[in-house]
């Protein structure tokens, strides 16, 4: 037995002394403090994993912006004119200051910007953009960028609605956007499967629902469509679709659509660089605006 010399308080001897065992309650603790130094160490990668998830360009992440790595979208050219078809144009943070009222001279009359990416992205340039387009005279709505491996449909449907993504019932505010393309930061699908990505949509746009008592207007294209989702058609009936193509025609509509809303035709447009057109005259823009 190993022993040490204590010295006596009565007598000034020394007298051997047992090494006694950590008592069961030191022991307990000792287990705990390694457990929890443990515990730190796994969440560590996840509680980095998380800050991973935060958008690292979402400047550069407009509706549309990741179409020409993944497709052929077209030359861009504008189309020919048609009869019973409004001008517009689509704007983010990249745009910067916007001068609207070229733009509304130029024969635009609606506008949507983005106002929200994720759930912790707000567009810095979202107040000169949503309310000078609406200043300038034209017809205005907003999108959110979507990350759907980031967080939650609902909590970014409830992000979007609290940060811009809100509608009123002027005759003026556009419903609002949900912008479903190819993933800029990683995998073309978010890593998800095709149900797993239509529930994701499913959650967004029941939650924006009630938020705003609006159905969300969805742009996506048709190649991210088919090969992300499985080419689903039950949202047609009731989420107008916001279709990006740049030539002289819309070309396949993802399944269940029979027509699109709205028609992304060019990326290159003067001023701002994509410009739209909406499917009719003005009165039928005028009516998706008042619901």
């Amino acid at each position: 037995m190993v022993t040490f010399r204590r010295r006596s308080g009565r007598t000034g001897r020394s007298s051997p002394t047992a090494l006694r065992a950590p008592s069961p309650l030191t022991a307990l603790s000792l287990l705990l403090a390694s457990l929890l130094s443990s515990l730190c160490l796994l969440l560590a990668p996840q509680a980095a994993a998380h800050d991973a998830k935060r958008p690292a360009h979402p400047e550069r992440d407009w509706i549309g912006s990741t179409l020409r790595d993944h497709e052929r979208p077209g030359p861009g050219t504008p189309p020919p004119p048609q009869l019973a078809s409004v001008e517009g144009v689509d704007v983010s943070s990249h745009n910067g200051s916007v001068p609207w009222s070229s733009l509304w001279n130029s024969g635009n009359r609606f506008a949507y910007v983005k106002a929200t990416e994720g759930t912790s992205y707000t567009n810095p340039s979202f107040a000169q953009q949503y309310n000078g387009s609406y200043d300038a005279g034209m017809i205005r709505g907003a999108y959110h960028f979507a990350l759907p491996d980031n967080s939650g449909g609902a909590a970014q449907a409830a992000y979007f609605a609290t940060h811009g993504g809100g509608w009123s019932q002027d005759g003026r505010t556009l419903p609002g956007v949900l912008d479903m393309e190819y993933n800029p930061y990683g995998p073309t699908c978010y890593g998800m499967s095709a149900s797993a990505l239509v529930r994701w949509i499913s959650d967004f746009f029941a939650t924006y629902q009630a938020r705003t008592g609006r159905d969300a207007v969805i742009y996506t294209s048709t190649g991210w469509w088919k090969q992300c989702t499985g080419n689903y058609g039950g949202f047609a009936a009731a989420h107008p679709l916001w279709v990006p193509r740049y030539g002289s025609s819309a070309g396949e509509l993802p399944a269940g659509w029979g027509y699109y809303t709205f028609w992304q035709y060019t990326d290159t447009g003067p001023t701002v660089g994509d410009h739209n057109r909406f499917n009719g005259a003005y009165s039928r823009l005028q009516a998706l605006a008042t619901g």
